[in-house]
């Protein structure tokens, strides 16, 4: 049993508006399809950085990638599943959480992110560093390479209320960089040869970002912004002769 101040609050202690957002959002796909349709949180000025419990996801209608993880694990909580999240530590300090869960014995995860290859995958992996390790190669870009993981329980903050709060949930974050994480090791000549392939992409088409990665079919259906990068590329490419 957790300890008093962990449990799932119940759903009287929703607003209207937020039990609305559970009622629609019974599974983990269902989560990520939500999340999807909102705009990701660039944290502009004049408000300055953010991190939002589910409560000001839903006031604010906008998530960025940790914001994104707790409104999942929030609303996963209610329909049965721990409030599980899986941290990455990348080696340019832009570290990525998100929202995990088992499901007929395999992994699978709800994710937001400016990156398309960084969202959600599907239940099928058979431990949380297989899963982990399929966010290795979209994580290479011009600075990030992955190089530790961690899966935590929210439970552990005890009576902190990162689940409702009006304010920024700051403590959650200070938590996670604490947190001890698995290093992963990756093929320093694999990375150098992701990092030309993201490089000559990005020189190529400086707008757009690259969904090239294999393992796709075990990724869950991206944001409408990413969902035609190929055919873009395969347009363009044709406009200029490169492409068949």
């Amino acid at each position: 049993m957790p300890s008093r101040g962990t449990e799932a609050p119940p759903r009287s202690a929703f607003t209207a508006a937020e039990r609305h957002v559970l009622a629609r959002c019974r599974s983990p796909l269902a989560v990520q399809q939500y999340l999807n349709a909102l705009p990701y949180n660039h944290e502009p000025p004049p408000q300055g950085e953010t991190l939002r419990s589910f409560r000001g996801v839903v006031r604010h209608r906008r998530a960025h990638c940790l914001e994104a993880a707790l409104a999942a694990a929030v609303i996963m909580e209610q329909h049965g599943l721990p409030p599980l999240v899986l941290s990455f530590e990348s080696v340019d300090g832009l570290d990525h959480v998100i929202f995990v869960y088992r499901w007929r014995g395999r992994w699978g995860s709800v994710a937001r992110s400016r990156d398309p290859g960084l969202h959600g995958r599907r239940p099928v992996f058979a431990t949380p560093r297989a899963l982990a390790l399929s966010y290795v190669d979209p994580y290479v870009d011009l600075s990030g390479r992955v190089q530790a993981y961690a899966v935590v329980d929210l439970r552990i903050m005890g009576g902190y209320d990162w689940r409702l709060s009006d304010r920024n949930v700051w403590k959650v974050e200070r938590m996670l960089l604490d947190y001890p994480h698995r290093q992963i090791r990756t093929s320093n000549t694999r990375f150098a040869a992701l990092r030309k392939k993201y490089r000559a992409f990005k020189q190529e088409f400086p707008d757009l970002k690259p969904v090239y990665y294999r393992g796709r079919e075990r990724w869950t259906p991206l944001p409408p912004e990413w969902r035609n990068v190929e055919k873009e590329v395969t347009s363009r490419r044709r406009e200029t002769g490169k492409g068949s």
